[in-house]
């Protein structure tokens, strides 16, 4: 390697580590603060805390990369040109791109490093986070309780409330609870003005205390029928206090952090992994639309929408089957008709969701597997719009390089939401969802690399300006001599 080359390297390395971390640090802080109302004031040991920050670190790397590839090529190349370096470089007769050569190769290698980091360490480290995030949620159920739905964390019990307050967020109101522990559905319900939540350090129960409300019990068995269900009696009582006692001792077991009973969510896979399970999801979508299809055809009697041969027609029988029918049995037949359509499209009316959100999995198992590639590239990408921008710009340093950078990146991610978010509406494939930022930001990247290379900026203002003023000398002239 020659010694040119290793001082390019080394100007880019340099800012080139510093931003990676400061990026990596942001992200990761940032995603802590977005978690931290639901893992705050849980008793949970530091080192769980510790373990979820290093998941969070590994997850965040793929996007630090090409935040600090792109942002360390605009302040390396910004400073060279700042320096006058450039200058010197070029009156050698060294051209831009024999600059940036070592720079390619350098990011080529880091692209192909982050698609094995992407394929191998980002799915074992989401799993290992979502997993411990979700498990460090129910370490204290009390916390998780969400105002206005139905609260299902807690087992054998449905609560909901419309507001939580006080000093702890322990008080409740308008309580409304579902006890499932007898496990013959929504039999018990229990409802209450107010409501406080008590946990005594160690104690594996968790104390609800409800005051002013009612409570209902059907007294059902798990073999009656339904008919039977409507002649049985119920328990009907108004209290001024109520006491349940719930056991949490599931929650509060620090060896429950690190059960992992979340595997197939399409960030915990590999390419080779999302592809298999793609092609076996597709499969059952397929027989599910199948199934469908079928019961509709058998809803409207389709087998029986035939041509009779002419040989077997009843000649006496009018074309027009509605002719052959008296007043009173057209309205029988033309009700009984419209009722079994309105049924038919009520139905496919709340199959409409189930549809959807089957397409949206595997539209996301799809997108996932070419997004990864797509994502690994934007490295090489972001690279050949910064390294030619700082030449350009002529400044280095973490100012306005930094600023262009943020600028160029949020782009590149809100393009990529955007591909995501049409790819899983099934508005376009998930193969251009998955490309999209690649394929719009790529041509900049040839422009500005070409407008570098040919000492130009990356757009004239002189002759901009040059446009205005025989713009407007012109039309002076014309009220002069008017």
């Amino acid at each position: 390697m020659k010694i040119f080359d290793k001082y390019i390297l080394k100007s880019f390395l340099q800012p080139f580590l510093a931003t990676f971390f400061v990026v990596l640090f942001v992200l990761v802080m940032q995603a802590l603060w977005l978690a931290f109302d639901e893992i705050a004031g849980k008793g949970i040991d530091i080192f769980f805390i510790l373990k979820f920050l290093g998941y969070l670190a590994l997850i965040l790397t793929p996007t630090a990369l090409p935040i600090g590839i792109l942002l360390s090529s605009i302040m390396a190349l910004g400073t060279l040109a700042e320096n006058y370096e450039f200058a010197a470089i070029k009156s050698a007769g060294i051209s831009l791109k024999r600059v940036i050569r070592p720079l390619v190769v350098l990011v080529i290698l880091l692209s192909g490093l982050n698609f094995i980091f992407l394929n191998n360490i980002y799915p074992w480290a989401t799993l290992k986070q979502k997993n411990l995030y979700l498990n460090m949620k129910k370490k204290k159920p009390a916390l998780a309780l969400v105002p206005g739905a139905f609260n299902t964390e807690i087992p054998d019990f449905s609560i909901k409330f419309d507001e939580k307050y006080g000093e702890e967020e322990n008080l409740l109101k308008n309580v409304h609870i579902a006890d499932l522990t007898a496990g013959k559905g929504k039999i018990k319900v229990i409802t209450a003005e107010k409501g406080t939540i008590s946990t005594e350090e160690g104690s594996k129960y968790m104390t609800l205390t409800l005051e002013n409300g009612n409570y209902y019990e059907e007294h059902l068995t798990n073999t009656m029928m339904p008919k039977d269900r409507a002649k049985m009696p119920a328990s009907k009582a108004e209290f001024k206090t109520y006491t349940i006692n719930i056991d949490i001792s599931s929650f509060s077991d620090d060896n429950t952090l690190n059960d992992e009973k979340v595997k197939e969510h399409h960030g915990m896979l590999s390419i080779a992994q999302l592809d298999s399970i793609s092609k076996i999801n597709k499969v059952e979508f397929d027989t599910y639309i199948k199934n469908r299809a079928d019961i509709f055809y058998n809803s409207i009697h389709g087998k029986k929408l035939y041509k009779y041969p002419d040989s077997v027609l009843n000649k006496n029988l009018a074309p027009e089957i509605l002719d052959n029918f008296n007043l009173k049995n057209k309205s029988t037949v033309l009700n009984e008709s419209i009722q079994l359509l309105n049924r038919t499209i009520d139905r496919n009316k709340y199959q409409i969701k189930d549809f959807k959100d089957k397409r949206k999995v595997l539209n996301l198992y799809d997108f996932e597997f070419s997004y990864r590639i797509a994502f690994s590239l934007a490295c090489l990408v972001l690279f050949f719009i910064g390294a030619p921008l700082g030449s350009i710009i002529r400044k280095g340093g973490f100012g306005l390089p930094m600023i262009m950078a943020i600028t160029i990146f949020v782009i590149y991610f809100f393009i990529s939401q955007l591909g995501r978010n049409l790819s899983e509406e099934s508005a376009i494939s998930a193969l251009l969802g998955s490309w999209l930022s690649t394929l719009i930001l790529l041509p900049f990247g040839f422009l500005l690399t070409r407008r570098a290379t040919k000492g130009m900026g990356i757009f004239n203002i002189d002759a901009l300006f040059g446009r205005f003023q025989k713009i407007f000398t012109k039309f002076t002239e014309k009220i002069s001599v008017k």
